[in-house]
């Protein structure tokens, strides 16, 4: 019995999708995962970044103007991508104690410690929830604004302005205290 092969698909050929945003994409592909990959060094990392911007591209289709370069337009998205990454990368890195430390937190401390602890978590609990969740995340949890503004749902300006009520709430609350 005589074996066959499959025939061999040659990928230079680019199919148009009748889509010139599409189109325009799938021209890019490879001077995408070229620069993806001089950022990161590794071809695995460099894949996950393609595949990251063209996501944030296809999700903000909107935003793109027909006659303006998608190039530019890919590749400052997948740089601002890049550089979101290190910058989470090396928040998660810099973890200066173990997270079980922080359990102890205030109860060795002296009387005085004590004192002003308790001082914040009564100006704390009077926050409204929304500005007492936006100084927890960052402030307490050191989430950037973006990570926060995702966990919490709502836009990084809205967050900022909760974050800016909040501390200069807890600050006439905890100069009441004094």
């Amino acid at each position: 019995m005589k074996r066959t092969t499959p025939p061999v698909l040659s990928i230079r050929k680019v199919t148009t999708l009748a889509d010139p945003f599409a189109d325009g994409i799938l021209a890019l592909l490879p001077r995408l995962r070229r620069f993806a990959a001089g950022l990161s060094r590794d071809t695995g990392e460099a894949d996950d970044l393609c595949q990251m911007t063209i996501e944030r591209a296809l999700r903000s289709r909107s935003k793109w103007q027909q006659g303006t370069r998608l190039d530019s337009w890919m590749y400052r998205m997948m740089r601002n991508i890049w550089i979101d990454e290190i910058r989470a990368r090396t928040r998660r890195s810099e973890t200066f104690v173990v997270e079980d430390a922080g359990l102890g937190v205030g109860a060795s401390g002296g009387q005085e410690a004590r004192v002003e602890l308790a001082d914040m978590d009564r100006a704390l609990a009077r926050l409204p929830d929304e500005q007492r969740e936006a100084v927890l995340l960052v402030m307490v949890e050191g989430w950037s604004y973006k990570e926060a503004a995702e966990i919490v749902g709502c836009p990084v300006g809205t967050l900022n302005s909760r974050l800016v009520r909040g501390r200069d709430a807890l600050m006439t609350l905890l100069g009441e205290a004094a």
